[in-house]
């Protein structure tokens, strides 16, 4: 449930609610990924923290809306308003180039986003590029995730990306691997997990924030060294598909 605010710095954002849908753990997807994505050259909208006043859910006569609301009091995601933005249509729309599709398509397996389907492509068309949006079901492993298996889901060959919407056009995945790999070194994972607020890594499962935090890194580092694994799927999927 995303509300469109206007922040104290009077830009327009798009914010994801904590209170909402799968709550925190939906935010840290959003900003983990986002921020990898943006890291690997692709377009996303600037990605802020929203503080939300307690106020705001009082002023909001709908109780479907209040609810969450007022569970979304604190921290939570913005991305910054495209104004004048589509979302992209496969059939309708210019295709992309192969480089943009097979740098989105890997990077999508890399972070098990299974959000990216024609039904729901997650992707806007802006100034003549795709913009990439809505990573909150980014990094599904974390929902069942726990300190006795850390590094769960990291050899995932991510068999959904049968359904990407820009499969199609994704006829160098080779080329795109090589980049992803190049661009997702240790400081840039490091930096990225880093950014995520102490407030969102309270996880009971975990000793402290410190080690939660080092586990996402270490789950993301693991990944990136298995991505022949999930590059091989992503092959395999587009010669059935083509």
């Amino acid at each position: 449930m995303p509300a469109l605010v206007e922040g104290d710095d009077l830009g327009m954002y798009v914010v994801k609610l904590r209170g909402a849908g799968q709550g925190v753990k939906a935010l840290v997807a959003e900003v983990v990924a986002g921020e990898l994505a943006r890291a690997a050259g692709l377009s996303v909208p600037e990605i802020v923290l929203v503080d939300l006043d307690r106020g705001i859910a009082d002023s909001e006569p709908d109780p479907e809306l209040a609810d969450p609301l007022e569970k979304s009091a604190g921290l939570n995601v913005g991305l910054d308003y495209l104004p004048g933005s589509i979302t992209f249509d496969p059939v309708a729309d210019p295709a992309p180039d192969a480089a943009t599709a097979s740098r989105i398509v890997l990077f999508d397996a890399f972070v098990t986003n299974v959000d990216r389907t024609p039904r729901n492509p997650n992707l806007l068309s802006w100034h003549r590029r795709l913009w990439l949006i809505d990573h909150g079901a980014s990094l599904y492993f974390h929902h069942g995730w726990g300190p006795e298996d850390p590094l769960e889901g990291v050899r995932d060959p991510f068999a959904e990306v049968r359904q990407h919407v820009l499969l199609k056009w994704a006829s160098a995945l080779g080329d795109a691997a090589a980049h992803l790999a190049a661009a997702l070194g240790d400081e840039v994972l490091a930096r990225v997990v880093q950014e995520l607020p102490a407030a969102w890594l309270t996880d009971p499962g975990w000793v402290d924030e410190t080690a939660h935090r080092d586990a996402y890194l270490r789950w993301l580092r693991a990944r990136r060294e298995a991505m022949p694994v999930f590059l091989e799927e992503a092959e395999r999927a587009r010669a059935v598909l083509v």
